[in-house]
Order: C-alpha cells, then sequence, then structure tokens
C-alpha cells in the first residue's frame, strides 16, 4: 500500500522556523535575555527530541496478522485480526491501514485512510476487518502499512513489515446428479459372494479347521474359550476414484467462465464420492498457485477431500505440460482405478485421454463443461453451515 505523502503538523519541524529559533537563542544567549532564552531553548528542544523520538519508534514494534480460519468457501464471513505490540519503555504514535485490490474481497465497513493509536510502553492494540471471498482462489492479504512516530505526531515514520496472509478459498459445492461409475473389487463381491476373503476386515471366530493357515488363528479368541478359534474374514470392496482435469482446451478458448464452472463441477463429485466412501485422486495439467503440486495420489481418509479443494483453489487457466505426459511419467495410474475425465468440449485432447485410458483397460466417465448435471439448489458447505473445522463438506447427503 502507497503511504501518502508527510504532511506539516507542527511549527516545530518546519527547518525555517527551527533556523530562527536557534538564531533568537544565540542572540539571547548574546545578550543574557532569560526570557528568550528559556522559550527558545524549550521550542528546540521540543523539535529536536521529537526528531530523536521517531526514530526510536519502529524500533521493538511488531505486527502480526491472522485470521480465524484460513479456508473456507466463498461467501462465507472471515475475520482479520491484526495485533500491534509496542515491546518497549518508549510510547509511540501509530497510524495503520490495509487495503485490498482484488474485487472478489468484500469488506463490511471499509475505512478510508489510516487509523491511529496511541501505544504506551508494552501496550499492544487490534484491528480487525470482517471479509467475503466471492469467488475461488488463493488470495494473499497483507502486510498491512504502518506509519509510526512520536506521540505528539510531530515527526512520522513507516514501519516496514513483511508479514501477511494467505486465505485459500474453496471451489463451490454444488448438487449434481449421480453417476454410474464401473467398481474394481479387489477381494471379489461383499459379503458371503465374495471367493476371497480381506483379511483385514474380521466379523467373527470359529472352531479352527485342519488344513486351513496357521495366520487364521486368533490367539486371544483361543485363551477366552478354551479351545482354538480361527478369524473369519469378509471380503472387502475397494472403489478408486481419479479426478482428471485437462486445463489446454479452455486455454486455448479462453473460457475462463466455463473453466470455474467446471471447477465446481470437479468439486462436487469430488465430495459426492467422498461422501459414499470412494478413495480419490486428482491431477491437472494447470500451473498451481504457490508452486504446488498439481497430482494428489488415490488414498482414502479424513483429510483427502480437503487436500483435492486445496489443489482445485489452486488451479490456474494456465497449462504447464500434457496430461497424458503426467499420468505416464509424474504419477502412473494405480491398478484398480477408474477416472472421471473434466474437459471444455470434445476436441483431440479429450480423444487421445479416452484412447490412453482405454489401451490400459481404466474405465472412464468424460464431462464437458457443458454436460456437467448441476442442478438449482446449493448445498451448503461451511463450518458455518454445519462442517466440519478444515472446511470439507458434512451434513445432510443432497443426493440419498
Amino acid at each position: 500500500m502507497q503511504i501518502p505523502e508527510e504532511r506539516v503538523t507542527s511549527i516545530f519541524i518546519v527547518p525555517l522556523c527551527q533556523f530562527f529559533l536557534a538564531l533568537f537563542l544565540f542572540i539571547a544567549l548574546l545578550y543574557g535575555f532569560r526570557e528568550l532564552i528559556l522559550f527558545a531553548g524549550i521550542l528546540l528542544a521540543i523539535g529536536m527530541g521529537a526528531h530523536i523520538w521517531s526514530r526510536f519508534s519502529p524500533v521493538r514494534l511488531s505486527c502480526e496478522p491472522s485470521m480465524d480460519r484460513r479456508r473456507a468457501f466463498p461467501d462465507e464471513i472471515l475475520r482479520l485480526d491484526i495485533q500491534v505490540i509496542n515491546a518497549k519503555c518508549l510510547p509511540v504514535k501509530v497510524a495503520m491501514a490495509i487495503r485490498f485490490t482484488s474485487p472478489s474481497i468484500h469488506v463490511d465497513q471499509e475505512e478510508k485512510g489510516f487509523r491511529e493509536w496511541r501505544l504506551l510502553w508494552y501496550q499492544g492494540c487490534h484491528f480487525q476487518k470482517r471479509l467475503s471471498f466471492t469467488h475461488r482462489g488463493v488470495y494473499r492479504l497483507g502486510p498491512p502499512a504502518i506509519i509510526v512516530g512520536d506521540l505528539f505526531g510531530f515527526y512520522k515514520r513507516e514501519k516496514k513489515v513483511e508479514s501477511a496472509v494467505e486465505v485459500i478459498i474453496y471451489p463451490r459445492i454444488r448438487r449434481v446428479a449421480p453417476l454410474s461409475l464401473p467398481k474394481r473389487d479387489f477381494y471379489g463381491a461383499p459379503g458371503a459372494k465374495g471367493l476371497v476373503e480381506d483379511p483385514v476386515y474380521i466379523y467373527g471366530t470359529r472352531d479352527y479347521r485342519p488344513g486351513r493357515p496357521v495366520q487364521r488363528i486368533h490367539w486371544k479368541a483361543s485363551a477366552r474359550y478354551n479351545r482354538i478359534q480361527e478369524k473369519l474374514c469378509e471380503p472387502a470392496e475397494q472403489e478408486k476414484v481419479m479426478l482428471l482435469l485437462d486445463v489446454d482446451p479452455f486455454f486455448k478458448a479462453q473460457a475462463k467462465e466455463r473453466f470455474e464452472k467446471t471447477l465446481e463441477g470437479v468439486a462436487s463429485y469430488a465430495a459426492w464420492l467422498d461422501r459414499r466412501g470412494y478413495a480419490l485422486g486428482f491431477a491437472a495439467n494447470s500451473a498451481m498457485t504457490g508452486s504446488r503440486s498439481p497430482v494428489i495420489p488415490v488414498a482414502r481418509g479424513p483429510g483427502q477431500l480437503a487436500l483435492i479443494l486445496e489443489a482445485l483453489a489452486r488451479v490456474t487457466l494456465r497449462p504447464e505440460r500434457d496430461l497424458l505426459e503426467i499420468l505416464s511419467w509424474v504419477y502412473p495410474l494405480p491398478w484398480g482405478v477408474a477416472c472421471l475425465v473434466f474437459s471444455y468440449k470434445p476436441c483431440e485432447a479429450t480423444t487421445r485421454t479416452e484412447a490412453f485410458l482405454y489401451l490400459r483397460k481404466i474405465p472412464a466417465v468424460v464431462l464437458h463443461s457443458s454436460t456437467i448435471p448441476f442442478t438449482p439448489r446449493f448445498q451448503g458447505t461451511s463450518p458455518a453451515n454445519g462442517g466440519s473445522r478444515d472446511g470439507v463438506v458434512s451434513g445432510e447427503d443432497p443426493n440419498p
């Protein structure tokens, strides 16, 4: 933020006035005028003392901006809190302001100009603003502009502050129509229909049968029942989905609005699949804000959806490499995964991606920006609307 030009606040800091005061003091000392000596000396001492005071004002003055939450969805209200602490014995006068240049940031009761405080020794003050963001993305708030000086405000100096806050705004989560994705089972069908059992899922024990592997013996249950027991395991169904985003067609058409709509579709289907227990991953051939990786490996866990939403917030409309290069060398697709491909429209790039997945016997569903099946109703996703503290979707399922 640009610091306004310094304006004259007192005659004590005008060089011409200080020259005449020094001249009067010299004449008074020369001729012995006690009253003039006292008057001119006091005025010069105030001006020189305030100048020295202002030089020490920025010392041990700290500024720490913070947010109540650094991850949120569009239109959520966040609170920016800036704390200024004067950690020295010298009182100072502090003026601070922060400006938000992005049109996507809305500020409640935005103030014009600088807000001023007078801080005594080892005293602090708080500066708060309520913000909301209309679009997804990564926003850097700060650093604030701070001007410090003597307590009278005669001299002012700029305090350099490097601290800033990074806020990540996820894409909107909207209601989407269910998709029929192929199931990839590692251990066969679930329940009693499975032919191969998964040793991870144990639902009971029974008397040990001769010829069964020794690893199946449940020793604790055997000691409790005083006879050898073996584990009963049920087959498990493992479903993995990789979300793929091809940025290159959007960049060539400069379809920014379609691109943002498609990102909402990716986020919405990621939330929809996460609620149904799918293991999820994400990959895009886009340059990422903050030099982050555009690939989120397939995994299943409480923080996986948050990682994918953060990657979508960092995606830019600038392709960095070919999508097939990422799938071939950066992150080869694991066995048993199905793909959900998002693109701008049917084109050569989409056809090559489909052919690549077909040759590797990877089932895929392709969704174009104009065919993403959104429904009109918006699904609330913020912690204020019942979500979890990490900013991911929770609450009732919009597509039972």
